[in-house]
């Protein structure tokens, strides 16, 4: 058998072999999994369970494999915009129906343990990409009163297993780092407390000594970029709760990747991170952990941005001041149908050498100049197509002007913003207000950021872009 380590990085390296590819982004819904589970109606090693509907009436499933005596219990998405796990457990799925992969270890473990999985317990949530269910409850607060039929099947489900162990998985925001280490927090993980006193027994113990093996294993794969969650005790957090049981409860965290807006190495992450922690459980390993391993995990800190332009020269009023300006990107939904654009917001002006960018721009040397709008108006989308975004942007215009009732866009298709209406438009450099600017050097442009989103203009060659409808 190898060891968990070694097994860790066997997983890793095949990964590809077990991914769910009809998952293929993180907006899918209850009917995309749907077909998923029902093929599992025909394959005798998983036994499938309806436990409930959503208040639409959407099914609620569980899924368990294995005979063991310890039983482990997973939750993914009961906010309905965190999909990573779930698409990590239908990877995992894949993995078990994979008869000739594994063989000896899955025999081994299945005799040991019995997985049971509830994928998507918000699915309304889901439907519209939303934290909160139908009736805008946060079924994380809701474990005390149990407003929501989610949150019953929750509490159903967990008193009937009974489980040593219980996953509840989340994703968390990508402004996360992990400590103040200049790198994102792409894991976080907690051993949620049952007291305000954050006391210690068995089960939360245990807990801590599995994230802590965790830790060191996946330390091999992204090094520095594991965080620990904030304990303070929270009675209407199903962790907490299910913690008062002695069940030793792993809240993990999907955060932030470079270039991984769409959490897919992030997702194969949990696909490992869960896999292995079944081993783990399976042959008692994690007890040989210190609990001071899981102490020295550094904790979450809000000191992540998406874009940060580094020591741009503003001036005002003839003065000259050197900034630092900090961006965050918000996804907007426009549809059912899984559509959606980005907007652009000033988090943050100053001196930001606390945080760290996704992307970062050195600005050194570059003048900021607010975006102009241009004074020409259009009157139709055929005549933006027209135009030269090089020689518009390398005049500082941001924005152009558009006069025409088809404007029933949410977005602009083109590198530049699109003023409706005949609107007054005037940028600012401000906090939360969308960032609009050019950057100049001895007078000539050579950036453009639109939208908040930065365009090099000797490299423009493109017309699509992510900037925005004013109206």
């Amino acid at each position: 058998m190898l060891n968990n380590l070694h097994f860790a990085n066997s997983i890793y390296n095949g990964y590809e072999n077990y991914k769910q590819q009809k998952l293929s982004s993180r907006r899918f819904k209850h009917s995309d999994i749907l077909p998923l589970i029902e093929q599992l109606k025909n394959k005798e090693i998983f036994k499938l369970k309806k436990v409930g509907e959503s208040i639409e009436k959407r099914e609620v499933f569980l899924i368990s494999i294995g005979s063991g005596s310890k039983k482990i219990f997973c939750w993914s998405q009961m906010h309905g915009d965190e999909s990573t796990a779930t698409a990590a457990i239908f990877d995992i799925i894949n993995f078990f129906l994979a008869e000739s992969h594994y063989a000896d270890f899955k025999k081994h473990l299945l005799s040991n343990v019995t997985l049971y999985f509830l994928p998507m317990l918000n699915p309304d949530g889901a439907e519209l990409f939303q934290r909160r269910n139908l009736i805008e409850i946060d079924l994380n607060r809701d474990a005390k009163l149990k407003q929501s039929p989610e949150s019953k099947i929750l509490t159903s489900v967990f008193n009937e297993i009974k489980p040593a162990f219980a996953f509840n998985l989340h994703d968390q925001d990508r402004i996360y780092s992990a400590g103040n280490n200049g790198k994102s927090a792409t894991l976080s993980f907690l051993a949620p407390a049952y007291d305000t006193e954050k006391s210690l027994n068995d089960g939360r113990s245990n807990s801590m000594k599995l994230i802590g093996r965790l830790y060191l294993i996946l330390s091999e794969f992204i090094p520095g970029h594991i965080a620990k969650y904030q304990d303070d005790f929270e009675p209407r957090a199903f962790g907490d709760t299910f913690a008062k049981s002695m069940t030793s409860v792993i809240l993990i965290e999907s955060g932030g990747w470079h270039n991984d807006r769409e959490k897919l190495f992030i997702r194969k992450l949990n696909f490992i991170s869960l896999l292995t922690s079944f081993k783990c459980i399976a042959e008692e390993s994690y007890r040989d952990e210190l609990i001071e391993t899981y102490f020295s995990i550094p904790e979450n800190e809000k000191l992540m941005m998406d874009f940060i332009i580094r020591k741009v020269t503003v001036v005002r009023d003839e003065n000259e001041y050197i900034l630092d300006i900090g961006i965050n990107y918000e996804e907007i939904n426009i549809d059912r149908n899984r559509n959606f654009y980005y907007q652009g917001k000033i988090d943050d002006i100053g001196d930001l050498s606390i945080y760290s960018g996704y992307k970062e721009l050195n600005a050194e040397g570059l003048t900021l100049e607010l975006g102009k709008t241009s004074d020409k108006e259009f009157k139709s989308f055929d005549e933006l197509k027209d135009l030269n975004p090089f020689n518009l942007i390398g005049q500082g215009f941001t924005n152009v002007r558009l006069n025409s009732p088809d404007v029933n866009l949410t977005h602009s298709p083109f590198l530049f913003n699109i003023v409706a209406e005949n609107k007054e438009r005037k940028e600012s450099l401000k906090e939360t207000e969308i960032p609009n600017f050019v950057l100049k050097k001895d007078g000539i442009v050579k950036f453009a950021i639109i939208n908040g989103f930065p365009i090099k203009l000797k490299n423009i060659s493109r017309h699509e872009g992510n900037a925005l409808i004013l109206k």
